[in-house]
C-alpha cells in the first residue's frame, strides 16, 4: 500500500512538471551514476593505480635527471588522467541542470499563454497547471544542481588529495 501511494505521488509530481521533468531526471540519473562511479574508484581502486606508479618510479635505479623527471611527470599524468576521468562530464552535468529547470519555466509559461489565449485569461485552474509546469522543473534543476555541486566538491578533493600523494611519494631522491 505504501509503495502504491508513493507510486502514485511520484507520477503526480511527474505529470505537474511536464515533460522537461523527466529530461531532469535522467540527467539526474547519469549525473549521480558517474558521481558514484567515481566514489567507488577513489575508495577503492586508486590505491592500485598509485601503488603501480609508485612501484614503476621506485624501480628506476635512477632518479635525478631531466629525463627522470620527465619519466616522473609521464608517471603522474597518467594516474591524474585515470583518476580525473568523468570528472568534466559531472560538473557539465552539473551546470546544465538549471539550464534544463530555465527550459521548463519557459515550455510552463507557454502553456499559461496558450490557455490565456484560448480562455481569454478568464480560467485560473486550467493556468494553474502551466504555472505548476512552469515551476516544478525551476526548483528540480536547481536541486538537482546543487546535489551535483555538494557530491562534486567531496569528489574533487578527494581526487586532489590523491594526486598529491602520489606527487609526494614520487620522490627524486637518488
Amino acid at each position: 500500500m505504501f509503495f502504491e501511494d508513493t507510486i502514485a505521488e511520484v507520477g503526480k509530481f511527474m505529470d505537474s512538471g511536464g515533460p522537461v521533468l523527466w529530461a531532469i531526471v535522467v540527467l539526474l540519473f547519469v549525473m549521480w551514476t558517474l558521481i558514484f562511479e567515481r566514489l567507488w574508484y577513489l575508495r577503492s581502486n586508486v590505491t592500485d593505480d598509485v601503488q603501480g606508479a609508485i612501484d614503476t618510479w621506485e624501480a628506476r635505479k635512477e632518479r635525478k635527471s631531466k629525463h627522470a623527471h620527465q619519466i616522473r611527470e609521464k608517471i603522474i599524468s597518467e594516474v591524474s588522467l585515470e583518476i580525473n576521468t568523468n570528472m568534466m562530464m559531472i560538473k557539465t552535468l552539473i551546470a546544465l541542470a538549471p539550464l534544463f529547470g530555465l527550459l521548463g519555466t519557459v515550455t510552463g509559461m507557454i502553456t499559461v499563454f496558450d490557455v490565456m489565449a484560448f480562455t481569454g485569461g478568464g480560467d485560473v485552474k486550467a493556468m494553474a497547471g502551466g504555472v505548476s509546469q512552469a515551476t516544478v522543473p525551476t526548483m528540480s534543476g536547481m536541486v538537482a544542481a546543487l546535489s551535483g555541486v555538494f557530491a562534486m566538491t567531496y569528489v574533487d578533493r578527494m581526487a586532489i588529495r590523491e594526486q598529491q600523494l602520489l606527487e609526494d611519494h614520487l620522490t627524486m631522491d637518488h
